[in-house]
């Protein structure tokens, strides 16, 4: 009886935390210290959002406050799904950090592995849903895994690793 190996070929060197363990060194609190940096920048933007909103409602006699509201909320989904998806890969606090999102997805080397918009939002949406339900505890999903992927990394096809800029890797 003859068997089968499957084997993954053309596996972007990022894919791979055992044979190229440098871009998961570190990761896990690289990627909490990241979190709180943006969670200022959303903060800051939200802030300025409101300050915004309380103007253009009052100068409309309250009729766009619902709209504005609205906008208010998707601060922190579009400031990260925007940021991921850019040219860098990484949110604010991820570039301070030294880290970015890498898609992992079939085809991904060839763009460099940049996440499409799509696994933007998904891994966006995926992260803010899955805290809102498990309060956090479903980060503890990266403890388990030699990525260091969570829930919402392996929902969208992504991994977090450490910036390859940093030694002169792929996307320099």
């Amino acid at each position: 009886m003859r068997q089968s190996v499957t084997t993954i070929e053309n596996i972007p060197e990022w894919g791979d935390p055992w044979g190229h363990p440098r871009y998961y060194l570190g990761i896990t609190i690289r990627r909490v210290y990241a979190y709180i940096l943006d969670i200022v920048v959303v903060g800051l933007l939200t802030g300025m959002m409101f300050v915004a909103s309380v103007i253009l409602g009052a100068l409309t006699l309250g009729l766009l406050w619902p709209i504005l509201m609205v906008l208010i909320g998707l601060v922190p989904i579009l400031y990260h799904t925007l940021t991921i998806a850019g040219p860098r890969s990484a949110t604010l606090g991820m570039r301070v950090a030294g880290i970015k999102v890498m898609s992992v997805a079939p085809g991904a080397g060839q763009d460099g592995g940049r996440p499409t918009l799509l696994q933007a939002m998904i891994q966006t949406v995926g992260f803010y849903g899955s805290v809102a339900i498990t309060c956090t505890l479903i980060l503890l999903v990266a403890l388990f895994n030699p990525r260091r992927r969570t829930l919402h990394d392996f929902l969208a096809g992504t991994v977090v690793v450490n910036d390859p800029v940093q030694w002169g890797g792929p996307g320099n």
